[in-house]
């Protein structure tokens, strides 16, 4: 078969022609290229056509496997005396600036490494960890451009975990596209103000209303450069909060009494104590969500414990404040739960009322605007199993490009 003929069939290098085939152990193909004589040179800085040539030197370059042999290319790459930009490289339609492999090898790395961990797709191809990833790297750059924040008029924040020892990232989200915008290590106020520096004094303004838990680094970030916006506290945060503090905290406590009031009735107390005793769960999970047998636990427990009894009455009650519509009836029921938890002298939920009054506006920002982080949280899950799928990223970077193109919004 004439060599013209392979050209065709393997598509081609366009401004060069093949001249010799060789067959290397490993198994490796090697195709020696040479310049097609008719073929202009252009500079690969300002892209005019070049005549004088200043050196030509072989460069050995990467492309798609032949059958079950890697290929290689031995190609003569000149460097051009350009009159504008001086002695540079010249410019090759399937190879990049100074790279070591063609065009369509690393697109085909890239498409790979969008499904599979660096590592495999590494060995795969006999490259190296860090080659790899700086193919997928520029890959996303190209795809995905710099961060784009016309448009955003609500945003949703909240973090998530990214390393052991309690190291975590925040995230913005724009709810209505289901669009990361961003993506930052950190969650104290200043790793939040990038963010806001890049949205830009215009962008801030446009800004109506931004849901997140109960952070204080959050919101008062988000205040200082967004005036204006109204703060939707999520529910499953604050009954989250409730949760630890409240529900636990009298679980707790609870037992403790329990067991400091031993004396002659001593096996009856230690029998009321086994009830209460191991059902966190059972107290801070949804009713709905309880198997048969826990129910009946979760029965047994409000049953022997009135303080229990009260503080998961009105966990379900506090839920009840995102259902409303309109801010009237919302804080008709809000001044009723207050005046539950206030009168019921259980210290840790007295505590929680008072401190969570203050916040009511965020809560009562629910009725105009009915957002809440739960696609946050979705979100949060698939960041999980990326970094499961890689086990680990080295470069936060590299990390924040991956949870970008695996969220791009939808239309």
């Amino acid at each position: 078969m004439a060599y013209e003929e392979i050209t065709a069939l393997l598509g081609g290098w366009e401004g060069f022609e093949l001249i010799g085939v060789e067959r290397a152990a490993g198994p490796q193909i090697v195709l020696r290229l040479r310049p097609v004589a008719t073929a202009d040179k252009r500079c690969s800085g300002c892209g005019e056509v070049v005549t004088a040539i200043h050196e030509t030197v072989e460069r050995r370059v990467r492309d798609l496997p032949i059958l079950d042999a890697a290929t290689w290319l031995i190609v003569p790459r000149a460097r051009l005396l350009c009159p504008q930009c001086g002695p540079t490289v010249e410019a090759v339609p399937w190879l990049d600036r100074y790279a070591r492999m063609t065009t369509r090898f690393a697109d085909s790395v890239a498409r790979l490494a969008q499904l599979l961990p660096i590592q495999h797709v590494a060995s795969w191809f006999g490259l190296s960890w860090d080659t790899v990833q700086a193919i997928d790297q520029a890959a996303m750059e190209r795809r995905l451009g710099p961060i784009d924040l016309t448009g955003v008029r609500q945003i949703a924040i909240d973090e998530f975990a990214i390393q052991k020892g309690h190291r975590y990232a925040t995230s913005v989200v724009d709810p209505s596209t289901r669009r990361v915008l961003w993506v930052g290590r950190g969650r104290k106020r200043e790793d939040l103000r990038p963010f806001f520096e890049l949205l830009g004094p215009a962008g801030c303004a446009a800004l109506t209303v931004a849901v997140m838990d109960m952070s204080e680094a959050y919101e008062q970030e988000t205040r200082q450069h967004c005036p204006q916006i109204r703060i939707v506290y999520d529910l499953f945060h604050v009954v989250a909060k409730f949760g630890r503090e409240v529900v636990d905290r009298v679980r707790v406590d609870e037992t403790n009494r329990i067991a400091r009031a031993a004396g002659p009735n001593a096996p009856a107390i230690r029998a009321r104590r086994r009830v209460i005793k191991g059902t966190r769960w059972v107290l801070l999970r949804n009713k709905a969500n309880l198997t048969r047998p826990e129910r009946i636990r979760l029965n047994e427990v409000l049953a022997a414990n009135r303080h229990l009894w009260v503080v998961y009455v009105l966990k379900d009650a506090l839920k009840e404040l995102w259902r409303y519509k309109y801010v009237g009836a919302a804080l008709n029921a809000w001044d009723e739960w207050y005046g539950w938890a206030t009168r019921s002298r259980i210290p840790a939920l007295v505590t929680f009322a008072r401190n969570l009054k203050p916040r009511l506006p965020g809560i009562l920002a629910h009725c105009h605007f009915p957002l809440h982080t739960g696609i946050l949280e979705g979100i949060n899950n698939k960041i999980k199993v990326l970094k499961r799928m890689a086990y680990g990223y080295r470069n936060d970077a590299y990390f924040f490009l991956k949870i970008r193109a695996a969220f791009p919004g939808i239309p």
